[in-house]
């Protein structure tokens, strides 16, 4: 049985603009996510939905898979 990891991640955050592609530690903060569960000892698919661009860009260098 494959696991399904779905991530959402909006894009128009009105607190903190950009947000989940701001650097943390040197690392954009979705990539703590995305590295998290692609470590996990379950392999499966690791799916980010999005409605921004450049969230979609970051997370496919990343290894998840962006299917809008």
């Amino acid at each position: 049985m494959e696991i399904l990891y779905i991530i959402p991640a909006r894009g128009g955050s009105k607190g903190l603009p950009g947000k989940n592609i701001k650097l943390l530690a040197g690392k954009p903060m979705i990539a703590y996510s995305i590295l998290a569960a692609l470590n996990c000892k379950n392999n499966g698919v690791v799916l980010v939905s999005t409605d921004d661009d450049a969230i979609a860009a970051v997370s496919k260098s990343l290894g998840a898979e962006v299917p809008f």
